[in-house]
């Protein structure tokens, strides 16, 4: 059933001949007051500062201006994954990383190494395979990190040397699981073996501690909308010593993505393309607010709001995804609804009464889970606003659990008397 309601226009004082109109049904969205909550793992809140700084007007991207703007950002990139080597900015999301990390460093029929971690895992490995290359793809407990006996154990079985990559993922965002990167870095120092390591930091970087060069990373890759508090649209890539090296032999096609033109443009302080100009105004927006925090607050932060999360949904009698506390995310926690009830109709209803969005289950988690975002531009409020919206909608939906789950996230928050 429907109506019609019209208003009348003024223009210039006066009213038209005709009135503007719209269609009444009865799903007609009206004002909702307050903010939405956007809980997501990624795209994160992006905040009041950054917004502001890409409000800037255009300016000449091939100008002396635009080009001390992008020395300062590769310098400001070079310290957030803490590398003193090779930075590249891209206009894209962290897909385009993953496809410029493969598309430079290795030729087709090339052996890597890569585990089930979870659905951005599968996906990374599903790209190098329409590129040609030869990707192990190991069956893994998607509850658990992988492991650095695990990844050893495997270039310990590759005598001949086939294995050019190892593929891992820091931050699972599907699954809310951390690996342990600076364990896996050593025990490949260790092993001898010349295989590089690729390093999927899209939800880790500037959330948890990632190290490029002292842990031995090859290339670590990453994207705008999680950590560094950007809407998507850049991609960012560190490349090592060893990488750039590969980068001169390798064979995989590659222009949009290729590190030899962005290097030489990058050396002028310009892209070989028109870049995303005003997203690189939010960037340095950005790492001037993570500075001004201190990257170990930064990290800590993160820890806590993971830690408080948790100890809100084993309150509520439900399960946290990560099956080990110390590889539980600090971006982004999963969480189990028990059996017989969907996690996608859960979200449903907490985004219809309490206008907050939860992220959804991927791949074989469709509809078992529900992801609770606590990374990016949060404080201890703001979460415990999220928790609470959590909570309500477990009792509007029905979905059986104890309460007192914001109590015990606020516990946490208040340990030793700080809450920020």
């Amino acid at each position: 059933m429907e109506d019609r309601v019209c208003w009348p226009l003024r223009f210039g004082g006066k009213l038209p001949f005709a009135a503007a109109c719209r269609i009444r049904t009865e799903s007609i969205v009206t004002y909702r007051s307050g903010r939405h909550f956007l809980q997501l793992p990624g795209p994160t809140n992006t905040p009041e500062r950054v917004l502001r700084a890409m409000s800037k007007p255009t300016i000449d991207h091939r100008g002396p201006d635009f080009q001390a703007l992008t020395r300062r950002l590769l310098d400001g990139m070079r310290e957030v994954f803490k590398t003193e080597h090779a930075t590249f900015i891209y206009p894209a999301s962290g897909s385009g990383a993953w496809e410029a990390t493969i598309a430079n460093t290795l030729s087709p029929g090339d052996r890597v190494l890569a585990f089930e971690q979870g659905f951005f895992a599968g996906k990374w490995a599903q790209i190098g395979r329409r590129f040609g290359l030869d990707v192990d793809l190991r069956p893994w407990s998607m509850r658990e990190g992988v492991t650095p006996e695990t990844v050893a154990d495997a270039l310990a079985e590759d005598s001949d040397g086939r294995i050019r990559a190892v593929m891992v993922v820091h931050n699972e965002t599907s699954t809310g699981v951390t690996t342990d990167i600076e364990a896996i870095g050593r025990a490949m120092r260790a092993s001898g073996h010349p295989a590089m390591l690729f390093v999927d930091a899209v939800s880790s970087l500037v959330v948890t501690d990632l190290r490029h060069d002292e842990w031995s990373l090859d290339v670590t890759l990453t994207g705008s909308q999680k950590g560094l508090m950007l809407p998507p649209g850049l991609a960012m890539v560190a490349a090592g010593p060893r990488a750039l090296a590969a980068a001169e032999s390798a064979t995989l096609p590659n222009s949009y993505w290729s590190w030899t033109d962005q290097a030489a443009f990058n050396e002028r302080g310009f892209f070989p393309y028109t870049p995303a100009t005003h997203l690189l105004y939010g960037l340095e927006e950005a790492l001037a607010m993570l500075a001004e925090e201190g990257f170990d607050e930064v990290f800590d932060r993160h820890a806590r709001f993971g830690r408080a999360t948790r100890a809100a949904v084993r309150a509520w009698g439900l399960d946290v995804y990560a099956q080990n506390e110390e590889e539980a995310s600090a971006a982004a926690t999963a969480v189990l609804v028990p059996e017989g009830h969907d996690a996608d109709a859960l979200r449903a209803r907490i985004l219809d009464r309490f206008d907050m969005s939860l992220g959804t289950g991927l791949g074989p988690l469709k509809g078992k889970v529900f992801r609770i975002g606590h990374l990016g531009d949060l404080n201890a409020l703001s979460l415990l606003g999220a928790l609470a919206g959590v909570e309500m909608g477990l009792r509007l939906a029905g979905v059986p659990h104890d309460g007192g789950g914001v109590d015990a996230a606020m516990n946490v928050l208040t340990q030793n008397g700080e809450a920020t």
